[in-house]
């Protein structure tokens, strides 16, 4: 290592090591007055809305910083807040790459860890979480603690999936696996539930792919996609295919023409990056209801033109701003192979959302905070189904969609994502979740004062028994905030005024 490598290192350490400590002492003094506290991150992919005073906010916005890159072990050392695209920038310089990916590059690697994220590649890797080696935690006591595999094991595993309430993540220690410079992506025409399913299960035994993933676009038309990390340039006289510049297609759009040439799979060469954020212009498929929304034409010029607007960090921004966030269904379930088919006929004869996303997962059963029923699972595989599209605008009838909704899902076996908003009693949500096992751990690491993972995921009543419209951040009256568009518009008056879209553009 260079001496000015080994400088910058080390004031990077330095720095880390001074906001840790300040965090920790903050922290502390809410444990002693026996306050409550949540954690400002800068930044959020989670439909819920944050609900706190100013007054309980432990910021760590802050530590965003990537350390050291050890190629030897193939391991890569940052901190909480660090996205996506700033973990595979910085491990792609060095030939690597994480193992899991998510698909949004504002997703954060502490996000990762403590929100339950999984990519196509997931599989084979299982969740993000499964790919972080040791964390840094400070404790809802002050204390600053490192867990791992041979280190406060039952911490580590118990902080997974956690969202934050068994204390403050600071620093964590990533694996990585070697890097292709480009993916070779299959697409396989489907055209039912049952084939996409099949065709999935196959595609999951077979050692040669790296990334499997599906869309069905209709109860009878899909498309399940296969990827290999190789070396290859796409063959003569044509380029790589692209998904992250204005003029790029949105990936599902281009999925759904591979789909419709022939009955063949058809075949394209993606550079890394491209592929690894494939779904972030139009967040999937749900930009386009903000094309409908603004009664703009959803066509290729309007993409473009609108292109900055089209990115995940600008629509989230713009989600939560607008108050739009309380009228979306955003969910994503886990559900066993033998009954992704049943569950698939239930969301098309009640809510005919489509596309639908297909992506198969590999489960953590040693997780804290996984469901009581993956204790009983014979196949730790699982077929994640995204369902993401407009809801009732009434909240009272939209509370009740997503009840029966999460009926369902119990019904069938599934597991639903907690990133979503979650409307379970507190009795119905503790039936599902090993309570004294997490509530043990709690006390143990002194997390008593921190919410319970029930208190961030638990139901807005007074939201439910309304309009989805609130009207906390500003001062415009009800009566106009419910004129179209003036909500959206004011998202976007937001999004626009905002240090991210200065960012993003």
């Amino acid at each position: 290592m260079s001496d000015s490598l080994a400088t910058s290192s080390t004031e990077l350490k330095n720095s880390h090591d001074a906001r840790v400590n300040a965090i920790a002492a903050a922290v502390r003094g809410f444990h002693e007055r026996g306050k409550d506290f949540r954690i400002y991150h800068g930044s959020t992919n989670s439909t819920r809305t944050a609900d706190f005073r100013r007054d309980q906010i432990v910021d760590t916005s802050g530590l965003r910083n990537v350390f050291d890159v050890d190629a030897e072990r193939k391991t890569i050392l940052v901190e909480p807040n660090v996205p996506m695209d700033d973990l595979v920038d910085t491990s792609l310089r060095h030939g690597l790459v994480p193992p899991v990916v998510m698909e949004f590059p504002g997703i954060t690697v502490g996000g990762g860890y403590a929100g339950t994220s999984g990519e196509s590649s997931s599989f084979k890797y299982g969740l993000f979480e499964r790919t972080v080696l040791w964390v840094e935690i400070v404790l809802a006591n002050g204390d600053v603690v490192t867990a791992s595999a041979s280190e406060r094991e039952d911490l580590w595993r118990g902080a997974r999936s956690s969202f934050g309430t068994l204390g403050v993540t600071t620093l964590l220690e990533v694996q990585l696996i070697d890097a292709k410079p480009y993916v070779q992506l299959s697409y396989h025409p489907v055209f039912s539930a049952t084939e996409a399913v099949k065709r999935i299960r196959a595609e999951v035994d077979n050692p040669s792919n790296d990334f499997i993933d599906g869309i069905l676009f209709t109860k009878k038309s899909g498309v399940v996609m296969t990827g290999r990390l190789v070396d290859r340039t796409p063959p003569l006289g044509t380029k790589p295919q692209r998904f992250t510049r204005a003029a790029d297609p949105w990936f599902y759009l281009h999925a759904q023409r591979m789909m419709s040439k022939s009955s063949k799979p058809s075949v394209d060469i993606i550079p890394v990056t491209d592929y690894l954020f494939r779904y972030d212009r139009g967040a999937f498929w749900t930009g386009k209801y903000a094309f409908l929304y603004f009664m703009v034409p959803f066509i290729f010029l309007m993409r473009w033109f609108l292109n900055t607007f089209m990115h995940t960090r600008v629509m989230y921004h713009a989600l939560h701003q607008s108050g739009h966030a309380d009228r979306y269904i955003v969910q994503d379930i886990g559900m066993p192979y033998k009954r992704a088919e049943e569950f698939v006929n239930y969301v098309d004869a009640n809510f005919g959302l489509y596309p639908l996303w297909l992506c198969p997962v590999k489960l953590s059963p040693d997780s804290v905070l996984r469901p009581r029923a993956c204790s009983q699972m014979t196949d730790k595989n699982m077929l994640n189904i995204g369902v993401w599209g407009p809801g009732p605008t009434d909240g009272q009838r939209f509370a009740e969609v997503n009840r029966k909704f999460e009926r369902k899902i119990l019904e069938l076996n599934g597991l639903k994502c907690l990133y979503a908003k979650t409307y379970y009693t507190e009795e119905e949500f503790w039936e599902i979740y090993d309570r004294n096992s997490y509530e043990s751990l709690r006390s143990k690491y002194h997390a008593s004062l921190l919410p319970t993972i029930y208190d961030k995921v638990k139901p807005n009543h007074s939201t439910m028994k309304r309009s989805w419209v609130e009207n906390r951040s500003h001062r415009i009256p009800d009566f106009v905030w419910r004129l179209w568009p003036v909500s959206g518009l004011y998202g976007v008056w937001k999004t626009i005024a905002s240090q991210d879209y200065l960012l993003e553009r």
